[in-house]
């Protein structure tokens, strides 16, 4: 809050720090101030001057790796006499007004999480701004690769990742999920690649890189992303399709074939899809998340593709994310779990409409085993407060709120809430919350305050919100999920766990999560020869499937086989996905000796993370910069 004491001049603090639409059920008449509330992740006063659309034009340069161009406001005003956007390591060459006249503006001191505000003077009856700007070298939403870092190794490749505040380092923007735009973009790209982004969007390239985009519906900033690259489009239904590298695009089409049959599945559950087309487009591995919900365009993980279409539950995720988080928002970044909790919630009644309950229970389970292994961690960490849905982030990065809590506690939640009022009332309660709130964001005091009235006191059901939603740790009334599956898992562990051997498991039938239940739970000290015997009757370290590795190379890790550590060693240098990522590393650095590979292999490797994925494996490592040995 210093930074912005230092370039603002007005004397009231809760001004200095508004950036977020207050409960939207209360909309301001015509002529009266629309209210906002606090994001101590913006420096922006929207209660002064909000944008409200955004007209983009930007070059691509992908040698150089710098995006260049400008970026043209609309604003509406409510009072004083200046906006302010959000900056992290842009240059900006000029502002200017719609007159074309040229605006006075200051940059504020940096912040590490919240980079510069940029300050623009405004005359009284200015209402259009524009920013001429270029991208910096560490701009830490961009990822730029390399043509040897993609799938088809021809051509280089970028891609951006808003979420949370990252936006302010491609685009001079106001990076709060509480400000809503629409935009336009005109985006200039080398003639042989193709750009996409979360709009309106080409199935074929343009003959000399040019390419238009509109996105006519209000979204929050983190929801604007970019991807160029050498793609390809594939339909999977009429309104469904895959962009990808050429190479991966027809393997992407199948593993993702019944992405409309989902759609059709959300839309019978909560309503109409409001944003035209769903598309995805699997990345190179360098991706750092499973997937990012861009409206109209899900940037995808390849790790997904696994041959069996056994992961697609991550695609039902982000469609969900269409509804909880796209349409409805977390006005800030405290309010996150409204966004993930929804979003887990929907994804299973997606996945279970299409695929069953067996397959529902198992999901079930294994997010409740990431929870408690979450609540655990956060316990004996520096925040043990963050096993609460609604967090207090101010002064800290919102990345830090991004955990299994907000997604599988808030889920808990809502399966507790719906068993309480049953099927029936909480779907009708979603798709009216759903619709109530469409293309708003809200804070969770403005949800307790519509659940409470349009749910749990008609219902007349009772259920301690204020423990679930701003107090650490799960409650004694939640729902433990089981899984018959699992049952049969745990009976085979057993039986390993006597001595039977490998090939004499009743193993032959089992999908992608029984393996990642029975991984997950082998004994502790597996001897040299049951590691040997495990792969060499099942062939985990050679498995495609990266759910299954990932598990796998965890206990290789915990278990000291070394057998697997060339492979472990490629899977960490070539993909970025941070769910895998994070455990791999905590348990090489348990030791001294796998501290020591851990850091050998990061050296190689971290180039070829995203910065999101950097940020945290640093702290994990304690990386200073060494320099990685001549061999491996």
């Amino acid at each position: 809050m210093n930074q912005l004491l230092s370039i603002l001049s007005i004397s009231a603090t809760a001004a200095l720090l508004g950036a977020c639409n207050a409960p939207p059920e209360k909309s301001a008449a015509v002529g009266e101030k629309t209210p906002y509330v606090m994001d101590p992740h913006s420096y922006a006063r929207p209660e002064e001057a909000a944008a409200t659309h955004l007209d983009l034009d930007i070059h691509v340069d992908m040698q150089q790796h710098r995006i260049s161009g400008s970026a043209t406001y609309h604003l509406k005003r409510q009072g004083g006499d200046s906006v302010i956007f959000d900056t992290d390591g842009l240059t900006i060459d000029k502002v200017t007004l719609g007159d074309g006249t040229a605006a006075a503006f200051t940059l504020g001191a940096k912040d590490s999480i919240l980079g510069q505000a940029l300050r623009v003077a405004l005359p009284q009856g200015v209402d259009k701004v524009s920013i001429t700007y270029s991208t910096g070298a560490e701009a830490k939403a961009l990822q730029w690769l390399s043509p040897e870092q993609t799938a088809d190794k021809k051509f280089p490749f970028l891609f951006t990742q808003g979420e949370a505040i990252l936006t302010r380092s491609w685009i001079p923007i106001q990076d709060s999920p509480g400000i809503r735009i629409t935009y336009n973009a005109h985006v200039t790209v080398p003639k042989e690649l193709m750009a996409v982004m979360s709009a309106t969007n080409p199935q074929e390239r343009s003959a000399d890189g040019s390419y238009s985009f509109k996105m006519d519906k209000p979204i929050p900033s983190y929801l604007i992303a970019l991807a160029v690259g050498d793609l390809g489009f594939k339909p999977t239904g009429t309104r469904t399709g895959v962009y990808a590298e050429q190479g991966v695009v027809d393997t992407a089409a199948w593993e993702f074939a019944d992405m409309e049959k989902m759609l059709e599945a959300a839309e019978a559950l909560y309503g109409p899809y409001r944003w035209g087309r769903y598309d995805v487009i699997v990345l190179p591995p360098s991706f750092p998340f499973g997937g990012m919900e861009n409206p109209r365009l899900t940037f995808a993980t390849p790790t997904v593709i696994a041959g069996d279409r056994s992961l697609t539950a991550l695609i039902a995720h982000e469609m969900a994310h269409s509804w909880s988080g796209n349409l409805v928002t977390n006005a800030t970044w405290n309010d996150f779990w409204l966004n993930e909790g929804f979003t887990v919630y929907f994804e299973h009644r997606i996945t279970e409409a299409l695929y069953g309950k067996d397959y529902n229970d198992m999901t079930n389970v294994l997010g409740y085993q990431d929870l408690l292994g979450t609540i655990a961690e956060i316990d004996s960490g520096k925040h043990p407060d963050d096993t609460a849905l609604h967090l207090n982030l101010a002064g800290r990065n919102p990345d830090d709120g991004m955990t299994d809590v907000a997604y599988e506690k808030g889920y808990a939640l809502l399966r507790l809430i719906e068993s309480k009022v049953g099927r029936p009332k909480f779907d009708a309660f979603l798709r009216g919350y759903f619709d109530h709130f469409a293309f708003r964001s809200i804070t969770t005091d403005t949800f307790l305050v519509y659940i409470r009235k349009q749910l749990l006191e008609p219902a007349k059901v009772t259920v301690d919100m204020d423990r679930w939603i701003f107090r650490p740790g799960l409650p004694d009334d939640v729902i433990v999920p089981t899984s018959k599956n699992f049952a049969m898992v745990d009976g085979q562990l057993m039986l390993w766990a006597k001595g039977t051997p490998a090939k004499e498991l009743a193993a032959k039938h089992w999908g992608t999560f029984e393996w990642m239940h029975f991984l997950r739970h082998l004994p502790a000290g597996q001897t040299p020869r049951q590691m040997d015997d495990l792969d060499a009757t099942f062939h985990f370290t050679r498995s495609g499937n990266s759910e299954i590795l990932a598990a796998w190379l965890e206990q290789c890790v915990k278990n000291d086989h070394e057998a697997a550590y060339p492979r472990l060693a490629e899977f960490l240098t070539t993909v970025g996905r941070r769910k895998f990522l994070v455990p791999l590393y905590t348990e090489l650095v348990a030791t001294k000796k796998g501290r020591a590979l851990a850091m050998e292999i990061y050296a190689k490797a971290r180039g070829n993370y995203h910065s999101v994925s950097v940020n945290t494996l640093d702290e994990l490592l304690a990386w200073k910069g060494t320099k990685p040995p001549a061999t491996f």
